[in-house]
């Protein structure tokens, strides 16, 4: 999944288990970069941010086919709990889509089906977002 830094959708792609998930990252980002015209998709993204699962070539990859730069974002203590910097944005993400029971209990048989459902529940959430009224501010009693 590659995430705006709101953590709205840009991208997603569902692969088998067979599939690691840094060679699932090169068909993604394919995707993601790329017009069906072969035309940059996103020319003003430069920096994408990744967990430790996405080091080693993928990185090179990325810089040589898509012109952007991979950072992948460490963990400093392993057995401790602690949000990371950028790295919380898409698993915010992850935790919207669970909301959706659909998504929870995955038995679709085809990946398209997974994508199509994914997408769809960041488009209900989207336009929560944009039609949420603006909270009003509390008011500070005078002391």
């Amino acid at each position: 999944m590659v995430v705006d830094v709101l953590g709205l959708l840009i991208g997603i792609i569902a692969h088998s288990a067979a599939i690691q998930d840094r060679d699932g990252a090169k068909l993604l980002l394919l995707r993601v970069c790329k017009n069906a015209d072969g035309s940059e998709r996103l020319p003003q993204m430069k920096v994408i941010f990744a967990d430790g699962g996405y080091t080693g070539q993928l990185i090179d990859w990325v810089e040589q086919e898509t012109h952007w730069r991979l950072e992948i974002v460490k963990r400093s203590e392993l057995h401790t709990f602690k949000v990371l910097p950028k790295r919380w944005i898409v698993e915010r993400t992850f935790g919207w889509l669970m909301f959706w029971r659909i998504l929870n209990r995955h038995h679709e048989r085809k990946h398209d089906t997974a994508e199509n459902i994914m997408r769809i529940a960041m488009i209900r959430n989207m336009l929560r977002f944009l039609t949420r009224k603006a909270q009003p501010a509390k008011n500070k009693k005078a002391a």
